[in-house]
């Protein structure tokens, strides 16, 4: 009877652990050959478990990956936030915003996969656990940017925080483009202004809202 509560106690926490070792094995995957490759076949394999008993930890290989890209939203806001002094400036302000994505490549293949294919095929609970927890951390990056910069209000910051998420989705895949285009822009020089630098690219299209913003008011 001892054993048999033993183990009732104890499946809560087995469960846990093969939840972590999915989602590990699906960042690794992600890393190494980018999200729009990765399978549920594959990260079952990894994990040494049937795609069925994937499914019943996560509905769908989409719903893995929005469970790391909410991982990703929180990782990202402690950055920010530790990032910014107590008086910033509008450079203090971008540089927090885009370096920190230029160091987190998952988070950028995440964001460039959201609309077009991770909220797809996904429930409506877990998408709407998903979106509820990335307003909530856009609004705290928005809250402790306001609070530095205050020629930004809550709602400009809360856009500034959004336009850093959405031009990187855009720019990630742009500037780090397939073997074709790598070879192609070797071939013609004069045809790489279509590869974007992504720092650069991502910081002047930030000042630009920083700035301008507070002039539509």
């Amino acid at each position: 009877m001892g054993h048999s509560a033993f183990l009732r106690a104890r499946r809560p926490e087995h469960k846990q652990q093969r939840r972590e070792a999915i989602l590990a094995a699906a960042r690794e995957l992600a890393l190494e050959s980018g999200v729009r490759n990765v399978s549920l076949n594959s990260v079952a394999a990894t994990v040494c478990l049937a795609k069925s008993n994937v499914v019943r930890y996560f509905g769908t290989r989409e719903e893995i990956y929005l469970e790391l890209a909410a991982e990703e939203w929180r990782d990202w806001a402690d950055a920010v936030v530790g990032r910014l002094g107590a008086d910033e400036t509008p450079d203090g302000v971008v540089d927090a915003l885009a370096e920190t994505l230029l160091d987190r490549r998952l988070f950028c293949d995440l964001l460039s996969q959201m609309s077009t294919s991770l909220e797809h095929n996904v429930s409506v609970p877990a998408v709407g656990v998903f979106k509820r927890g990335v307003l909530g951390v856009v609004d705290e990056i928005a809250a402790r940017i306001a609070e530095v910069y205050p020629a930004l209000s809550m709602g400009e910051a809360a856009e500034v925080v959004a336009a850093a998420a959405m031009f990187a989705g855009v720019l990630y895949p742009i500037s780090n483009p397939p073997p074709p285009l790598v070879e192609l822009y070797s071939r013609e020089p004069e045809l790489a202004v279509a590869c974007p630098p992504f720092l650069p690219t991502l910081k002047r299209f930030l000042m630009v809202a920083v700035t301008g913003l507070p002039t539509l008011r």
